[in-house]
């Protein structure tokens, strides 16, 4: 995904997708351990986009915090 397109998700998506990422990473390190993983760049690409969802999720709650004042 894009920054763009992750600037636009909700909270409630951005966390569902963080969930969801966290939950592919964890199997593909199992199957790295295993010896059966193909693609080993995979997992560095989910951990750069579960840290970009992790910067947008900071930068909204910044806002809101901003915001409320």
């Amino acid at each position: 995904m894009k920054i763009k397109e992750i600037r636009d998700l909700s909270k409630e998506e951005l966390a569902a997708r963080k969930h969801q990422l966290r939950e592919e990473s964890f199997h593909l390190r199992i199957q790295q351990q295993s010896g059966q993983l193909e693609k080993p760049s995979q997992i560095r690409a989910i951990r750069r986009e579960v840290a970009r969802l992790e910067t947008v999720l900071k930068q909204k709650a910044g806002a809101k915090a901003a915001a409320a004042k």
